[in-house]
């Protein structure tokens, strides 16, 4: 691989739904959940969230290879737990983390099938002339283009312009079409865990290098990469990153992150293909990644 190579991202992700209610409804479902083992089944709702990220990297990537800046490859350090599916049941991942912590686990399933599915050539002959749409790469995500697929891979799918603001990136990811795309995410094979009485919805997407939402926070999920890297930030309950939401997560992390104090420092971790970040109870933790 070119010492210049960097990830494009193709993501794919399963966003979980509370329950409907108060507050105290929530907890209720906490507690009952963490005080009892239950069965998995079709009753029980995915706890997912599944993300693709097609990235340029040292592998063929799936031929989503990119020339972009050396300082992409740069993974930093892991501060949250990996795991592998064979030390964590699946109470103990309730137990531990469902309502707590992110957490990495790897081997959770064999997306091999699929992965070689997502590949840029098997995806282009098969959504090439369909189209998609784009959302811009800030908090809200305000503005939507829609554009053919082929379009988006031969035009925009670059890596992240330093001086660029997320209003004026655009990259696709959600908004999916599942009319159109089903028969590609029915092989897709979602995460084992499932809590009850939740609902989950699938995002799939693709990025250029080193682009990525600047922190956001939602309900809890999956993110899964298949090619390519993911690089999470998260801050924990109590605590709140400095950013502006126009301004990318790469700006974030060559302007503010190298001058954070320890204290200030947000938790991190770069996922690899078949590996899970499960960031449950994410609507407390802040996150962006890249």
């Amino acid at each position: 691989m070119p010492v210049n190579a960097s990830q494009v991202g193709l993501m794919w992700c399963i966003l979980i739904g509370s329950p409907a209610g108060s507050e105290a409804a929530v907890d209720e479902l906490v507690q009952s959940v963490r005080s009892r083992r239950f069965r998995m089944g079709n009753a029980a709702a995915r706890f997912v969230a599944a993300c693709l990220l097609c990235a340029a990297g040292a592998e063929d990537g799936g031929g989503w290879s990119q020339p972009a800046d050396p300082s992409l490859q740069e993974e930093g350090v892991c501060t949250i737990d990996v795991l592998h599916a064979s030390e964590l049941s699946h109470q103990q991942f309730i137990d531990r983390y469902a309502f707590s912590r992110p957490v990495v686990l790897r081997g959770l399933t064999d997306n091999t099938n699929f992965q070689l599915l997502c590949s840029k050539s098997s995806l282009l002959e098969k959504f090439g002339s369909l189209k998609v749409r784009l959302s811009t790469a800030n908090t809200h995500s305000y503005r939507k283009v829609d554009v053919l697929f082929q379009q988006y891979v031969d035009e925009l799918l670059r890596p992240q312009a330093r001086d660029a603001l997320g209003s004026e990136t655009l990259y696709f990811f959600g908004d999916n079409n599942f009319t159109e795309w089903q028969n590609l995410f029915d092989r897709y094979r979602p995460p084992p865990y499932v809590l009850p009485d939740t609902t989950g919805a699938y995002s799939f997407g693709i990025a250029g290098p080193g682009t990525g939402v600047p922190f956001h926070w939602h309900g809890p999920g999956y993110s899964e990469v298949i090619y390519g890297r993911k690089r999470w930030f998260l801050y924990p309950p109590g605590k709140e990153p400095h950013f502006h939401p126009n301004r990318t997560t790469l700006s974030w992390l060559r302007e503010t992150y190298p001058y954070l104090p320890e204290e200030e420092a947000p938790l991190e971790c770069t996922i690899r293909p078949g590996e899970v970040t499960a960031f449950s109870q994410a609507k407390l933790y802040f996150h962006a990644f890249l």
